[in-house]
């Protein structure tokens, strides 16, 4: 019987007998036999996590692109673009009637020889160090409105803050006649006490600081905004702490105050040097080419545009333009250098 048995199972081509154990030989038992076509230990298509996951990373990426798109072109159009042009315009020379020509460097090298060059860029360099003296007038009063208890300080922000939101060519006309030596109000007070003005405008000796002092007047109200915002942000514990030592006022804002706002010291001083180095339509609105201080008040910027919408010289201005880039990459560069040995982040 057990070899009739053995015999039909051998036709029937089912080994039950020979099966290893835990297996199973009912007609359910497909998880051990690989589909046809499909290898083994090898999941099908509709099982693959990560098809799913690179579809919708692809979307992810596509609607990215259509939202940094807008940014991107602005940024290529309006700002790489006209680099680039202007780089090409500086290897050519415009004629009387229109047209360009090709002269390689020679606009450089005339730029390099010219002595009026530098003479602009040291108008431009004082112009920038006495914009700079602005940054401490504004920690101060910044310091000062910050005081606890101290009333009206809303008013304070917005009176400092008008001189920015106004344009520049208007303050330079109202300036220039504060500064008049005949009629003007600056030498009227100091009149009064006894000192004897001058020509603020016209005098070379002075013409330059009194712009400088005026540039200093229009950023102060941002300068006091950011400071004010960066002393509320400084934890009042550390003043706590300070007091119970017994540091006074002057000793906690160069030992506590100064040293937690240095981020916002050095953004300020960033934009101050780089607005400084393209100063030029309040110097031409407070002077212009007609006063006799002109030359000692002229900026590189002034020079640029000079040459460039006066004299019809655009490959010669093109090239001061580029210095003028470089420089304020330069400096830019420097500062960012600099930063690390006095600025503390917290």
């Amino acid at each position: 019987m057990a070899g009739v048995l053995t015999d039909r199972e051998q036709a029937s081509g089912t080994v039950g007998a020979t099966a290893p154990a835990g297996s199973s030989s009912g007609s359910g038992s497909r998880g051990d036999t690989p589909a046809p076509g499909r290898r083994p230990g090898r999941p099908g298509r509709s099982h693959q996590p990560g098809r799913g996951m690179s579809r919708m990373r692809r979307n992810d990426l596509f609607w990215a692109a259509v939202f940094i798109l807008p940014t991107l072109l602005g940024l290529v159009v309006f700002y790489l673009w006209p680099v680039v042009r202007t780089l090409l315009i500086s290897f050519t020379e415009t004629g009387p009637f229109g047209g360009s020509e090709f002269v390689g460097l020679a606009n450089y090298r005339e730029l390099f020889g010219d002595a009026r060059l530098w003479e602009t860029m040291l108008n431009t360099v004082k112009f920038t160090v006495v914009a700079l003296l602005g940054i401490p007038v504004a920690l101060v009063i910044a310091a000062l409105l910050s005081t606890e208890g101290l009333r009206g300080v809303r008013i304070y922000r917005v009176l400092y803050f008008l001189p920015v939101v106004t344009m520049p060519a208007a303050v330079g006309l109202i300036w220039r006649t504060l500064y008049n030596g005949d009629v003007g109000v600056i030498n009227a007070l100091l009149g009064l006490v006894g000192i004897e003005g001058t020509n603020w405008l016209s005098n070379p000796a002075t013409a330059l600081y009194a712009i400088a002092a005026v540039g200093i007047w229009l950023s102060l109200g941002t300068q006091i905004v950011i400071f004010l915002a960066a002393i509320q942000g400084v934890p009042k514990d550390l003043y706590e702490a300070a007091a119970l030592d017994g540091a006074g006022r002057i000793r906690q804002f160069w030992s506590i105050t100064l040293p937690q706002i240095s981020p916002s010291v050095f953004f300020i001083s960033v934009l101050a040097v780089i607005g400084a180095l393209q100063t030029f339509d309040l110097i031409f609105v407070m002077t212009g080419p007609t006063n006799p201080a002109y030359p000692q008040t002229e900026t590189i910027v002034a020079q640029f545009y000079q040459r460039g919408f006066v004299e019809n010289q655009q490959g010669y201005a093109a090239a001061i333009a580029l210095v003028i880039l470089v420089v304020i990459v330069a400096v830019t560069a420097l500062q960012f250098r600099l930063q690390k040995k006095w600025v503390h982040y917290v």
